[in-house]
């Protein structure tokens, strides 16, 4: 299964405040994520991860994270070993671009971003799409493929 998600902000203290997440510390922020990641995400499922992972000492929460992460850089994420600054996927004979920083101008037809936190959930373009993937707008979890064809059926339309 595939799954998507972006700016988990692991071990990063100032993102709770910052983003109004409802954590007391990063310790706990950290745990809740990695629970939430690991009860949808299964052994062999494939996450794509659109930047700003984890505010350094990257191996100390990769390792426990279920599923092979493909990371895509985001702009905090100088220690995350990605050299992956933008893919794009094909599905269902559509190109899906997966980026950390939403498109400004020349929109693919499918955007999977992050970036914005809480700032909007979808954005849309007559027949184009842009979708914010970050936990801040997702319940603090990853989201699968089906759950993002469905959110553009029921609520983007």
């Amino acid at each position: 299964m595939y799954w998507f998600t972006s700016d988990t902000h692991f071990n990063h203290k100032n993102i709770i405040e910052y983003c109004k997440r409802p954590f007391k510390t990063v310790e706990q922020m950290n745990e809740a994520l990695i629970k939430k990641w690991n009860a949808k995400v299964m052994k062999d499922d494939i996450v794509f991860h659109m930047g700003d992972f984890i505010w350094k000492e990257y191996w100390n929460i990769k390792h426990r994270l279920n599923g092979t992460v493909i990371l895509i850089q985001g702009n905090h994420d100088e220690d995350n070993r990605s050299a992956i600054k933008q893919m794009t996927i094909t599905f269902n004979h559509k190109d899906w671009v997966l980026t950390h920083i939403p498109f400004e101008e020349h929109i693919p037809d499918l955007c999977l971003c992050g970036h914005v936190h809480s700032a909007w959930k979808y954005k849309k373009y007559g027949h184009k799409i842009m979708i914010n993937v970050g936990v801040d707008v997702w319940n603090f979890e990853p989201i699968s493929m089906k759950q993002i064809l469905d959110f553009i059926r029921d609520e983007v339309k």
